[in-house]
């Protein structure tokens, strides 16, 4: 037999033998990125940014853009931007720390950026000693005899920390979703999960009050859960910049009437 024949049904027998190639695709990474990435201030020295910007100056609220509850059952945002308010369906972030302000005034409907006569800023001691339980102004129907509405206004503002930001953007929670905001702060709680370790999504929804008036409802949920390095900047952060906020003496400003 011809021996180039010989070696080529040699060759093909061999080919038969060996199990055939498979081919992998290249497929692209999906998996999501370290959400500090994504984070500013957890990922520059914003802190040492903020201090240099401020030149000892106090950081008051005034300086803060703040997100209030929308009127007329509205479920959208209105995000303060260079351009203007911007209308937003959701908020995302960290919510780097919150507080519990309430305040009252002698008038049914006072102007907004009108002092209170009263104010607390953790809803349990008012700014001159008084415990909050014991005010007539905490009682329900207190406000006008009509409604079940207490004549102290409570609400929730929380210091929300967005990906493309240093400065938290804060969000006024009315006292008709501080229920709501509490309940998820307890289930976060339940798990020893701080509320700085997860970002949040904040979203409302159309409700309808008794006296037949549309109002819009918070909504939070977690979208996202830092991992353990990004929850210990994420905290070291909140607590610094939190030390320059109060430092500021902010009570004052944080229940100006809205």
């Amino acid at each position: 037999m011809d021996n180039s024949k010989l070696k080529d049904r040699m060759s093909g027998k061999v080919q038969e033998l060996q199990p055939p190639v498979e081919v992998v695709e290249a497929v692209a990474d999906t998996s999501l990125a370290p959400v500090s990435s994504a984070y500013l201030a957890l990922t520059n020295n914003a802190l040492d940014t903020i201090r240099a910007n401020l030149k000892s100056q106090p950081l008051t609220l005034d300086l803060f853009d703040i997100v209030k509850s929308p009127s007329g059952g509205s479920t959208v945002f209105e995000v303060p931007g260079l351009a203007g308010n911007e209308a937003a369906m959701e908020l995302t972030g960290i919510i780097l720390d919150y507080t519990t302000p309430r305040a009252y005034w002698d008038t049914p409907d006072p102007v907004e950026g009108t002092p209170p006569v009263c104010l607390s800023q953790n809803s349990i001691i008012s700014h001159d000693g008084k415990a909050c339980a014991h005010c007539p102004y905490n009682d329900f129907g207190s406000k006008d005899g009509e409604s079940n509405a207490k004549a102290c206004k409570e609400s929730v503002l929380l210091f929300l920390l967005r990906p493309n930001s240093i400065i938290p953007l804060l969000v006024r929670v009315p006292v008709t979703s501080k229920p709501r905001f509490l309940k998820y702060s307890t289930r976060l709680l339940s798990t020893l999960t701080p509320i700085s370790s997860v970002v949040t999504k904040i979203t409302l929804e159309k409700a309808t009050s008794k006296q037949g008036k549309p109002y819009a409802l918070f909504n939070f949920q977690t979208v996202g859960t830092l991992t353990s390095e990004e929850a210990a900047q994420a905290k070291a952060f909140g607590q610094q910049f939190m030390e320059i906020v109060n430092a500021a003496q902010m009570v004052p400003e944080l229940a100006e009437a809205s």
